[in-house]
């Protein structure tokens, strides 16, 4: 049975997202971009900013100079996250088979639905038009037998439409496109291409033996070539449920003070550690995601030297996560700690359980604060350095 894939494309997703937020946003061009400096550098622009020549990558001072009349707006990605959830929500609608490559694209494996939602193209078209009706977020879609020639259809037009390429067709598709829509290709292989053997297009690869296609690209060399006469094996993965323990705070105001930091990540573990403890949860991965006042994001993630559910032990790798995310001089605005890949403690008694003496007064001092707080509320009793 040949494939149906679909994928929805939003341009420039946290933009779009504003301008249903800020309407006076709309029809005029607008970036997003920290705004702390000058030499930070534009995440998304607008199509009204793009044919100005501002681009992502473009720094933040140099594009001002380019269109006196830009809007920059700061990255919001808890806006831009929940949009995402939701837009994501649409797409479950039409199939179990969805994946989300990152926010405002999406993946739909619609094979075998014909006689629930009729043709492909039907179904991108009603797609896009709830997304366009319940979000009032505007996309296009693109329609292929795979992943890849469906994502390069839905960005071949900035209006809003479905191109649909047929079966079999993939390889006349690709054939006019410049080398750069190739996944894999990049700037430098790109420039090699051009300078050193004059090829633009994508036929152009098509054609080029084994041999040739080697001396360029190495072990990616038949990837290369499949992807240039439009062959994509890649199934769409849907997103795997991982159980996770988290736990997240906005601060009431931006801070710095690495003092006062610590005592809200050692908060954090602490109401982790309790959920694990009640759940008999032994983490292996730990994550530590910061928002600083510019929103800009910084995510660390660690394997846990040894499984435990007590915070005395958890904390410690979390500590030198937070020294080595937390090294602007930017305050910090948002903390989140998160445990995952769980096994359950052993039911197997141990015949060396002596326990040191330390550790054991440690274990009794939890456990005498995980029964007041079951009583009297989390918030009962806590040490000093949380307060």
């Amino acid at each position: 049975m040949n494939r149906n894939i679909i994928h929805i494309h939003i341009p420039a997703f946290s933009i779009a997202v504003a301008r249903v937020c800020r309407p006076e946003l709309r029809e005029r061009p607008v970036a997003v971009a920290p705004l702390h400096s000058e030499r930070a550098l534009i995440l998304a622009s607008s199509s009204e900013a793009r044919d100005e020549g501002i681009y992502k990558g473009m720094p933040l001072g140099k594009a001002t100079k380019f269109c006196s009349d830009l809007t920059v707006i700061p990255p919001d990605p808890g806006l831009t996250e929940k949009a995402h959830q939701v837009l994501t929500s649409v797409a479950a609608r039409y199939t179990p088979l969805w994946e989300p490559s990152r926010p405002g694209h999406i993946h739909l494996d619609v094979t075998g639905t014909e006689r629930l939602w009729g043709r492909a193209k039907d179904t991108a078209a009603r797609v896009r038009r709830e997304i366009k009706g319940d979000l009032r977020l505007a996309g296009t879609a693109g329609v292929a037998s795979n992943k890849m020639v469906s994502s390069i259809a839905s960005r071949i037009f900035r209006s809003e439409e479905v191109l649909d390429v047929d079966h079999g067709q993939e390889s006349l598709f690709m054939a006019p496109l410049k080398v750069d829509m190739l996944p894999g290709i990049g700037h430098v292989r790109r420039r090699i291409l051009l300078e050193e053997l004059n090829i633009s297009l994508v036929r152009e690869i098509a054609v080029m033996d084994m041999g040739s296609l080697r001396l360029v690209f190495g072990r990616q060399a038949y990837v290369i070539h499949q992807r240039a006469i439009g062959i994509d094996p890649t199934p769409v993965y849907p997103p795997r449920m991982k159980p996770t323990v988290a736990e997240e705070v906005t601060l009431p105001r931006d801070e710095n003070d690495d003092e006062k930091l610590l005592g809200i990540l050692y908060g954090l573990v602490e109401k982790c550690a309790n959920r694990l403890r009640s759940r008999s949860l032994l983490p292996r991965k730990a994550g530590l995601v910061i928002r600083y006042a510019d929103q800009q994001e910084i995510t660390r993630r660690i394997h846990l030297p040894q499984l435990s559910f007590w915070d005395f032990d958890l904390y410690g790798p979390l500590e030198e996560l937070f020294f080595k995310a937390c090294r602007r001089r930017v305050r910090v605005r948002f903390m989140k700690v998160w445990f995952r890949d769980f096994s359950h403690p052993s039911s197997q008694l141990s015949l060396f359980s002596a326990v040191a003496p330390d550790r054991e007064k440690k274990v009794s001092v939890t456990q005498a604060l995980d029964n007041i707080r079951g009583r009297f509320g989390g918030e009962a009793i806590q040490y000093g350095r949380t307060a």
